[in-house]
């Protein structure tokens, strides 16, 4: 008997030059949720992981297998991908239902490139319930939680609310696709292999260029226990040599992070991981917890050094907390990275001066930067409005690729990033007795900025 549905997203790591190189792939948590959740429903499901495939391979699975529908997993990176595996998909006569945060916040233009059915928001229960009442050949309109394409029209039905708690809520149906094929790319490029989990799910933070399109503005924690039993069974079946937490802020909840630490090390527990928090969610019980938890290193959204640029994005934290957390986690052994993003609205080169400074300063281990772009339905896009342009048709088209008219060239803001991350690492060879070694980063950091001055007229028309 056919699947009810197949899951599968559109990114493929053969087409994904920049991950080739870093070679840091993790397996589809979302898809393996959802295949969770509707397995323990009762319902005939499989997954089809795409990351060591090819789009070639899906289609061939879809011509052979016949599943009544296709579940497709869209977010920015993989658009153009989506957009062909749906007219792959209809070519063979199946419908296909799109989820995830890019379809979350763009339900027309999905469906209008093909696509049955746009699952907004938490996937599970709506799709749970969709396939229970999808009996004909069109969709049921009313599912909430959905966007309908019927004949020509486009209908929403009402939000869903999220699930009200994660107790009890199945662990990623992890045994539905191989892992080996991770851990091994890991182990061959890095010595060591890793996989990820997650412990709660939404960020209560309102930072005006993030988007919320799946979870809101919410922030649902898993039981302690459920957790360390989970990484009980990652460490028994799988092994691996750490862990990487893909919450938003793992650190944000005080009380349950100790109380986790303290359970791990009842279990004898420990595996190296690295997570991503705030700077505020950090002090000395909370660094002391990660040491004993055998965290190597936290990622910190530091995002500028101007407290003038971290208001307008609304990132409730000071210039000074973040340095103090820095100085907090390096002082026990604990490795910090920096997330930098330039371009913001209203950054002028003085703020850029003082994400510099604030990095010397911080003396964080890496950094990584980004340049700002409005992402569709986020505050930051709606502050920017009609000055947002992307030359692209959408289909194609990333609104990591979307640029603001009268903000710098994209080229300034390329030679911004060169000169903080090369500063950065400069300082961080001389900080660390490698003062030979710093030599070229800090040439290629004053490179970086003469390019900067050479562009600063140039704006986008």
């Amino acid at each position: 008997m056919a699947d009810e549905i197949l899951l599968s997203h559109g990114y493929f790591l053969e087409l994904d030059p920049v991950e080739r190189r870093v070679m840091r792939p993790y397996p589809p948590l979302g898809l393996l949720y959802l295949s969770a959740y509707l397995k323990g429903r009762g319902r005939r499901v499989s997954v089809f992981d795409s990351t060591f495939s090819t789009p070639e391979r899906l289609v061939a699975a879809l011509r052979e297998s016949r599943p009544s529908r296709l579940g497709l997993y869209a977010n920015l990176m993989t658009r153009q991908r989506i957009v062909d595996l749906i007219a792959a998909a209809r070519g063979l006569e199946i419908p296909v239902v799109v989820g995830g945060p890019d379809a979350s916040g763009n339900p027309v233009e999905y469906l209008r490139a093909g696509a049955s059915v746009v699952v907004r928001g938490e996937g599970e229960a709506t799709l749970d319930e969709l396939l229970s009442r999808w009996t004909n050949a069109d969709p049921p309109p009313d599912v909430p939680g959905t966007s309908v394409r019927i004949g020509e029209a486009v209908v929403h039905a009402p939000d869903r609310g999220l699930l009200p708690g994660l107790a009890g809520h199945p662990w990623p149906d992890r045994e539905a696709i191989a892992l080996e094929p991770y851990l091994q790319a890991w182990r061959d490029r890095h010595g060591y292999g890793s996989i990820s989990l997650i412990t709660a799910r939404g960020c209560p933070y309102t930072c005006r260029w993030c988007s919320r399109a799946v979870y809101g503005e919410s922030h649902r924690r898993r039981p302690v226990d459920d957790v360390v039993e989970e990484i009980a069974f990652i460490k028994r079946r799988y092994a691996p040599e750490r862990i990487w937490f893909v919450d938003d802020v793992f650190t944000i909840h005080k009380g349950w992070t100790l109380e986790f630490a303290a359970k791990m090390k009842e279990r004898g527990l420990k595996i190296p991981f690295e997570c991503i928090s705030r700077a505020e969610r950090v002090d000395d019980a909370i660094a002391d917890a990660l040491v004993g938890l055998g965290c190597f290193r936290v990622w910190i959204g530091s995002e500028s050094g101007s407290q003038r640029v971290l208001d307008a994005m609304d990132r409730r934290v000071t210039v000074e907390s973040v340095q103090q957390a820095t100085r907090t986690l390096r002082s026990r052994g604990i490795e910090v990275g920096f997330f930098i993003m330039v371009g913001y609205e209203g950054e002028e080169d003085s703020d850029l001066v003082a994400t510099v400074e604030h990095i010397r300063k911080s003396a964080p281990d890496v950094v990584l930067t980004t340049t700002a772009y409005p992402i569709h339905g986020t505050e930051y896009a709606r502050q920017v409005g009609e000055r947002a342009v992307n030359g692209k048709p959408w289909a194609i088209a990333s609104d990591r690729e979307t640029v603001v008219r009268g903000r710098r060239s994209a080229r300034y803001y390329d030679a911004a990033r060169a000169w903080i991350e090369n500063d950065a690492e400069a300082h961080r060879l001389r900080r660390n007795g490698h003062g030979v070694a710093a030599v070229r980063p800090a040439l290629r950091a004053g490179w970086a900025r003469l390019r900067m001055r050479l562009r600063e007229s140039e704006r986008v028309a």
